[in-house]
């Protein structure tokens, strides 16, 4: 009881401090959402979270990391195709700004930025997948993908199907 009081005091004078900054979630969560149907995969880039939408008000969040400045996108898409450790090859624009990375990273490597699973999008080069790299989770830090930690991905994985739709603001 102590605990959850002082994490819960430290918390409020944090956010009375900085009003408007929103703390990195560590982990996903369930929370209130009354926006979209069940079924529907949302990323709100200016919050880095990703939430999985239950019905019934209620959403999976999860912490993301999202397209850097100048890279970030928004829109409507679908799962296209789900790959568990996938093998990755760096689109053109990846390949060149770093010409020195292989043609293609075997999956389940520890140089593949893929990670765990991928849930490749309809209509272009961009995916929803894991990482091997966590501190990347919560920040701008990506060509357009949505990264998540490896269990994460791997929850929402079995949660989705081909067709899922994807909405990106």
């Amino acid at each position: 009881m102590r605990v959850a009081l002082r994490s819960f005091l430290i918390f409020a004078v944090v956010y009375v401090i900085t009003p408007g900054v929103i703390e990195p979630a560590k982990a996903r969560e369930t929370v209130r959402f009354d926006e979209y149907t069940a079924g529907t995969v949302v990323v709100k880039t200016k919050e880095r979270r990703l939430y999985y939408v239950l019905g019934g008000g209620r959403a999976i969040r999860y912490p993301v990391g999202v397209g850097k400045a100048g890279k970030a996108w928004s829109g409507t898409s679908f799962i296209r195709w789900k790959y568990l450790k996938p093998a990755w090859s760096p689109p053109r624009e990846v390949k060149r700004d770093k010409p020195w990375l292989p043609d293609v990273i075997a999956g389940g490597s520890p140089n593949n930025p893929m990670g765990a699973a991928a849930l490749t999008l309809s209509g272009g080069e961009y995916a929803i997948h894991g990482t091997n790299v966590p501190s990347s989770v919560g920040g701008f830090v990506s060509y357009g993908c949505i990264r998540m930690y490896n269990q994460d991905i791997l929850d929402l994985y079995d949660r989705v199907h081909v067709g899922t739709r994807v909405v990106v603001m």
